[in-house]
């Protein structure tokens, strides 16, 4: 196992300590080190229940015989960030997730990841540390978010800036757009719509390294808890048969070989 390095033979000793200040038993230290990189925070809708995501992870793969560590990755809200100097930042957060999330996973040695993102610049970020990284690595996103229901319609967040629109073009009234504000974005998940987040999570589905429905099972539905569940077993699957993201997102006449650095 790669994490032997951080785990086993007596110059690991000092390393061993610190494992057993963090409540690992010895039975955990015989096993597999997943790491679950955590995009949860509390000011992006697309990532306020990642926390419930991670905890299905960490229950999939300690069922399949793995030791589930979680550690975080950072997310910017783009809706939040726009039209202001944050939209400055959001962009640099794609290299800054993946820098950090390789220097997490090689620091630390893990044997396996799975990445938890949902949002615009979070995804591609974890993908490049994916594929950086190359140890087993499976993706399930937070889901996209339902949409609202204005007036007979459905809506979205592009539909509250159509409304901004409209009002300053006289055709709206302000207590309108009041009511398109409370209902456009009516739950949890990435915000409904082909934007990047869902985009990403679609394409992160399509080169094989999401289970079916990470892209399309929205945020609120049970399903999310089982896709998630399941995405822990699946890396655990994933690293007994040494399958690694660069052996994944390649065309297919470019599979020549193994390439896990375990």
């Amino acid at each position: 196992m790669r994490s032997d390095n951080v785990k086993k033979g007596m110059q690991q000793a000092p390393h061993r300590s610190l494992f057993n200040a963090l409540g690992f038993t010895k039975e955990e230290m015989e096993k597999p080190l997943v790491g679950i990189v955590s995009s949860y925070n509390e000011i992006v809708p697309g990532h306020m229940n990642l926390d419930k995501i991670v905890n299905a992870v960490k229950m999939g793969v300690a069922e399949a015989g793995g030791v589930p560590v979680v550690f975080p990755a950072i997310a910017v809200c783009d809706g939040i960030a726009m039209g202001h100097t944050g939209m400055k930042y959001s962009l640099v957060t794609r290299d800054l997730i993946a820098d950090s999330t390789e220097c997490m996973a090689l620091a630390h040695q893990f044997d396996a990841l799975v990445m938890v993102p949902n949002c615009d610049k979070n995804v591609p970020g974890l993908l490049m540390a994916a594929a950086r990284i190359n140890v087993p690595t499976v993706f399930v996103s937070g889901g996209p978010m339902l949409a609202g229901h204005v007036k007979g319609r459905k809506t979205s967040l592009s539909s509250m800036f159509e409304a901004v629109g409209s009002y300053a073009a006289g055709t709206m009234s302000e207590e309108d757009v009041c009511g398109f504000e409370e209902k456009a974005c009516p739950t949890c998940g990435s915000c409904s719509g082909m934007y990047t987040a869902n985009s990403m999570n679609c394409l992160t589905e399509a080169l094989g390294m999401g289970l079916k429905g990470n892209g399309t099972i929205p945020a609120v539905y049970s399903d999310r808890l089982r896709l998630a569940k399941h995405a822990g077993m699946a890396v655990m699957e994933m690293y007994r048969q040494n399958i690694c993201p660069r052996d994944i997102m390649r065309s297919e006449e470019r599979r020549v070989g193994k390439e896990c650095r375990l």
